[in-house]
Order: structure tokens, then C-alpha cells, then sequence
């Protein structure tokens, strides 16, 4: 029997609407979906009504590991079946896509892969922070928070990527928040300096949170602020207050950026016109 193919896709940042045109074309003829905890579930309805959802995400304690998502690519595909790898945002920023297919590489399993949107731009866009913008940022890097805990210690080199752009986005970083703060400022960020942390980005819970790195940690805990969340770090967050545009009015109200004291309390936002709801853990079907 001839093997399969896998298409390695992302389904983008959250709101199902952002998802590529190539994307759904794979969804649309997938025999097989292997998805993520991230994905928007209404994508899921794209795939044939034959075809085996597998729910692959990670959640806290109870996750399926790394080698047996691999396992069950190579499995699928030699079975001859169209098998499509869902991840949240693009596969290849933090997506571990890059693993999966140097895996189906190794195989003999031809693959394909299907770029998405990337939470790190498109969720601080929904907030109106740009990762650049003239005058104010001309640079802008993008790190993780969250690393493969088998590495034995964190390989982000806080004290390079502190200051060495304009803008800092660190994904999956909600609940290392104190840490990476006390990072950037000992590193030389300034401790007035703007950060945003938004919260299910994109969606119709999408929280965002603005202080300083001075203030951030007491703002974040006051809001009960938890994963997922993208921080931006630098000057554009203050942008916002021009380009904030998501919600029924385009008026989200939030934290301006300042001091606890004259903050008002942060509200989530509403869901304009074909925005997307957070996405819900569906049952898990057996991974045999």
C-alpha cells in the first residue's frame, strides 16, 4: 500500500475566520485530523463527515506526549489515509511542526506544510498594538515562555533579547510572568516600560491587561489573568489607545498604561461580527 500524506496546517490564532483558504482546502479532503487544545472546534465541521477526530492537545496534567503524536502521523499515513496535523497558529513558531515533519521526513511519508497566522502578530493586532510601527519600533522579536521540560532549563537568553529589539513578544508566558519581568529589568528594560498580556486573543473572551513591567505582575493578579496569553513588551503598547478597534464599539475598556492606583478594572471584550468563541476541549476519542 502506498503511504498517505500529512499536511502539517495551522488553524491560526483563535478566531476561525483567519484560518487560510489552503487550510480548509486540507481539512475539507482529511480522512484523519490529529488537533490541539488551541483550535477553534467549528474547524473541526470542515472535515469530511468520515473522517476520525483525534484530540492530541496538552492540558495540564494530562497530555498526550510528543512521540506518540509522532507515532500516530507515521501510523495514519501508512495506512494510507489523508492525515491533517491542526495546530494553533502557525506550525512552525513554537508549534513543534518543524519536529513532526523531520519525523515524517525520517519515514518516507511525504508531507506538506500549511502555514497559518501567527498568534505572536495577529493576537496583538485584535488588541491594536502593531509589532511595529514608524517612529516607534522598527524591531521585534518573538520568544516562549513555556519550553519542553525535558531540556532541563530554559535556552531563551533573557539578557540578549531585553533590549536587543524594539518590541518583545513572549508567548505561553502568563504563569512565569514574575520571573521574565524581573529578567527584562535586570537585563535593562526599563522598569516604566509598556507591556500588554492578552488573554484568548482573537476570540470573544479576549482580556487584555496594560501596565508596566513596574506594576504587571500585581495587575495581571488583581485581573486572575491565566493561560493562554501573549505579552507585549515595548512603546507600541501604547499605541493602543489610538488603534484598539475589536469589540461591539470598537471601546474595549481595560488598564490603561500607569499605575494600579488610577487603573480601571479590566472588562472582557465583546465579539464583533464573526469573531470567534474560545475554543472548547472536545471529548478524546482513542488514539488507537
Amino acid at each position: 500500500m502506498s503511504p498517505g500524506t500529512v499536511a502539517i496546517v495551522g488553524a491560526g490564532p483563535g478566531d476561525a475566520g483567519l484560518i487560510t483558504v489552503r487550510a480548509l482546502e486540507r481539512l475539507r479532503a482529511a480522512d484523519v485530523v490529529l488537533y490541539d487544545r488551541l483550535v477553534d472546534p467549528r474547524l473541526l465541521d470542515e472535515a469530511p463527515a468520515h473522517a476520525e477526530r483525534i484530540f492530541v492537545g496538552k492540558r495540564v496534567g494530562d497530555h498526550v506526549l510528543q512521540p506518540r503524536i509522532n507515532e500516530l502521523l507515521v501510523l495514519h499515513a501508512r495506512r494510507g489515509r489523508r492525515v491533517v496535523r491542526l495546530k494553533g497558529g502557525d506550525p512552525f513558531v513554537f508549534g513543534r511542526g518543524s519536529e513532526e515533519a523531520d519525523v515524517l521526513a525520517a519515514a518516507g511519508i511525504p508531507f506538506e506544510i500549511v502555514p497559518g497566522v501567527t498568534s505572536a502578530v495577529a493576537v496583538p493586532a485584535y488588541a491594536g498594538i502593531p509589532a511595529t510601527h514608524r517612529g516607534v519600533a522598527s524591531s521585534f522579536a518573538v520568544v516562549t515562555a513555556h519550553e519542553d521540560p525535558d531540556k532541563g532549563g530554559s535556552t531563551v537568553d533573557w539578557s540578549a533579547v531585553a533590549t536587543a529589539v524594539d518590541t518583545l513578544v513572549i508567548l505561553m508566558g502568563a504563569s512565569r510572568l514574575a520571573g521574565i519581568v524581573d529578567r527584562l529589568v535586570v537585563a535593562g528594560r526599563r522598569p516604566d516600560t509598556p507591556i500588554a498580556l492578552i488573554r484568548w486573543g482573537t476570540t470573544d473572551e479576549q482580556v487584555v491587561v496594560t501596565a508596566t513591567l513596574a506594576d504587571i505582575v500585581d495587575r495581571a493578579a488583581a485581573a486572575a489573568l491565566r493561560p493562554p496569553v501573549v505579552a507585549v513588551v515595548g512603546d507600541v503598547v501604547r499605541l493602543r489607545e489610538r488603534l484598539r478597534w475589536f469589540g461591539e464599539d470598537g471601546h474595549d475598556r481595560d488598564a490603561p498604561v500607569g499605575t494600579a492606583d488610577d487603573a480601571e478594572p479590566v472588562e472582557q471584550l465583546s465579539r464583533p461580527r464573526g469573531a470567534a468563541r474560545r475554543p472548547q476541549t472536545a471529548a478524546t476519542p482513542s488514539l488507537v
